[in-house]
């Protein structure tokens, strides 16, 4: 492996890390989403920051290292924003996610840690021309989708969608099922869809393997990237699907498109909620009737009884073991998979 450069996890579909490639600067107006670039980092930010490798592993930085990522968009309502396409003629930038996204960082919330700034070197080269994320990104034939799906939403990022589908996921491997864990929108990072691999998945993968370093693309680019990834979910032939929709479908990380493809399939939705008023909201925009409403808002049981009573559906605090008998109860009654 060449440690010439850190290779982020956004190349982890790749082969960057083991064959030659060249680094060359070009022109921003022949820049793209998903493009391998090469940035040297001028400022580490916070010491806390770490980059995410492509084992999932988080490394230290400091500045005067290059690190190897994928330009890309993120519009995280909690965190940060930023695009590729706002980059200036100092071609400076920040890393957006851990996983190496890059892009001009247009606000970010005063609650997060000074983020790393890069300045841009060039892009990733071999003979065929520039690699992309796309570059690696072999597809699959169409096959049709049959497999339950459990889906796990929610209201905002941060809600506790990863930790609920880990114990969902958990619950069905201990009863003996074949697991297919995936996450369809979202801004890259590798740990959510470890976190499904950990608690027992047979097989994980999300829209970076699919080329795309986050879902905020055009909707008809992200409903070609939809149809491979729910092709390749297919071909696992699992017993159940759990499928996370990273941040908030209200956010443009398109994750209407998949909710919208997944509605024939879902046989139990999970919310993830920030609040009470949140559920009611996203319940409205959406038309979603989740049978557990959890997260946040169901710490407590005043957040419990608000739930119910604004939203008229059942609020469970999933972290807490003496609600995993109900749990079991609701998940074999919708999707008739007995978990006893």
């Amino acid at each position: 492996m060449d440690h010439k450069y850190i290779y982020a996890s956004l190349t982890r579909i790749s082969d960057l890390a083991e064959k030659g490639f060249a680094v060359k600067e070009i022109p921003k107006e022949k820049w793209g989403t998903g493009d391998y670039v090469v940035c040297k980092i001028i400022n580490a930010g916070a010491e806390s920051l770490r980059i995410e490798l492509p084992n999932g592993r988080m490394r230290g930085v400091i500045a005067g290292e290059s690190i190897l990522g994928a330009l890309g968009e993120r519009f995280a309502t909690l965190e940060a924003t930023g695009s590729w396409r706002n980059v200036a003629e100092d071609l400076k930038m920040s890393v957006l996610t851990g996983a190496g996204l890059m892009g001009k960082l247009t606000s970010k919330s005063i609650f997060v840690p000074k983020m790393m700034r890069v300045v841009y070197i060039g892009h990733v080269f071999r003979e065929e021309g520039k690699l992309t994320m796309d570059s690696f990104v072999k597809p699959v034939p169409k096959v049709p989708f049959g497999i339950p799906v459990i889906l796990f939403v929610g209201t905002s990022m941060s809600a506790g969608k990863t930790t609920s589908g880990r114990i969902v996921t958990n619950i069905f491997k201990q009863a003996g099922y074949r697991v297919v864990g995936a996450k369809l929108t979202g801004a890259g990072r590798f740990k959510d869809i470890l976190a499904f691999k950990d608690a027992g998945a047979d097989t994980v993968l999300d829209f970076v393997d699919v080329g795309l370093p986050s879902s905020i693309c055009p909707r008809e680019t992200y409903q070609r990237k939809l149809e491979q990834m729910l092709s390749r979910i297919a071909i696992e032939n699992a017993d159940v699907a759990i499928i996370e929709i990273g941040a908030s479908p209200l956010e443009p990380y398109n994750g209407d498109s998949a909710i919208n493809a997944l509605r024939g399939h879902i046989k139990c939705t999970v919310l993830s909620a920030s609040d009470p008023y949140a559920v009611y909201g996203l319940m409205k925009a959406f038309d979603i009737v989740p049978d557990i409403v959890t997260g946040i808002a169901a710490n407590t049981l005043a957040g419990i009884r608000m739930v119910e009573k604004l939203c008229n559906v059942r609020a469970l605090n999933l972290i807490d073991f003496t609600t995993t008998k109900k749990l079991k109860r609701i998940l074999t009654a919708t999707t008739e998979l007995p978990l006893d």
